[in-house]
């Protein structure tokens, strides 16, 4: 119940950040770090990726035991990986400007991290697999640190000069997140995002073996290791969530590892659950409710009412003058996505609906 306790938290967070009343007016805990650094927003896409890792672990466990094969995992993976990109591709194109429309992003991402990871469960090893995870968060330091950018040179970990920027902007010129220049979600640094994701396989391992306060204490091991050494290795390549940097995947691996451990502690130890249970109806349907929030925020923001955008009219008309505090006014319209999406999952929830790919 922790898992999905610690999913629905994530997602409920991700509703909350994304749905602004108005960006000029964000409280900085918020809004993403301007560049290297963090805030409490930049934990969150690493931990739903940590999730995806730990919930594959325990996913193909319990599909084994029901008698799948390795090639009908890898077949659901494979389906699963392109419903989602496609549920992406939906969400980031509306309305469909098929010249400019954004190809990278937050569902993407998740697709071809859960593909790339699931493979390595199902064709590599312990041993292997912590191999290509350490190759990959060194490896993307050589790259960034090494390799010459035209016009800016090596090692140039900004917007324009870092090589996640050039090779994004060389391929996705003109469908990028910052038109062509950059992209939070792009080609290179999803390549470390695998690394978050194989760090939950990890810890899924360790649930699947540990139980009790020996599993609270391996996690918490693990925190202190990873924020850790994400922090030292900071200091020469900066935790950046734009760039996805290595120091970056460490870090927020840690502080997963230890909100985790704090939700199993709580949830499944001591059995205090009342609290947790409107998490939980947002943990069984993440994907839904995630993209639902996703979409309503689209069509309001791309549909007008007398000229006014939907959003405008239901921000200016009734938010933006609750209180003296734009601020709180810009948080109250989130937090309302929160409490409307909330509803929802606990109607799909009563109703017994989980909607799964």
């Amino acid at each position: 119940m922790s898992l999905d306790v610690f999913r629905g938290m994530t997602i409920a967070a991700m509703i909350l950040v994304n749905n602004a009343g108005d960006w000029g007016h964000v409280y900085g805990p918020l809004e993403h770090a301007e560049w290297n650094g963090w805030t409490p927003t930049d934990l969150i896409f690493p931990f739903f990726l940590f999730i995806v890792g730990v919930a594959m672990v325990l996913s193909f466990e319990a599909r084994k035991a029901r008698g799948a094969t390795r090639m009908a995992l890898l077949r659901h993976a494979l389906l699963r990986a392109a419903i989602i990109f496609a549920l992406g591709l939906f969400l980031e194109g509306y309305p469909f400007h098929l010249r400019t429309m954004r190809l990278p992003g937050v569902l993407q991402r998740i697709a071809v991290v859960y593909l790339v990871a699931s493979l390595t469960v199902l064709y590599c090893g312990r041993r292997l697999r912590s191999a290509i995870a350490a190759a990959i968060l060194l490896g993307y330091w050589a790259l960034l640190k090494l390799v010459p950018v035209p016009g800016y040179g090596a090692g140039v970990l900004t917007m324009d000069g870092s090589l996640a920027g050039y090779v994004d902007r060389t391929l996705l010129y003109n469908h990028l997140w910052v038109a062509h220049r950059f992209d939070p979600e792009g080609l290179v640094s999803t390549l470390p995002a695998v690394a978050s994701c194989l760090l939950g396989v990890f810890a899924g391992e360790w649930i699947r073996e540990k139980s009790g306060f020996s599993l609270i204490r391996g996690l918490l091991v693990g925190a202190v290791i990873g924020l850790g050494l994400g922090r030292l290795w900071g200091l020469w390549f900066p935790i950046n969530k734009n760039l996805w940097t290595s120091s970056y995947v460490l870090f927020t691996t840690g502080f997963a590892l230890a909100l985790l451990a704090l939700c199993y502690w709580t949830v499944d130890v001591r059995g205090w659950r009342k609290w947790a249970q409107p998490f939980v109806w947002y943990g069984v349907n993440p994907l839904a409710i995630y993209c639902l929030a996703t979409l309503l925020g689209v069509l309001s923001v791309n549909h007008s009412l007398g000229g006014r955008r939907v959003k405008d009219i239901v921000y200016g008309g009734l938010y933006a003058h609750l209180t003296p505090d734009p601020y709180f006014n810009s948080m109250l319209y989130g937090l309302s996505y929160v409490l409307l999406f909330l509803v929802v999952a606990w109607l799909l929830d009563r109703k017994r609906i989980f909607i799964k790919v």
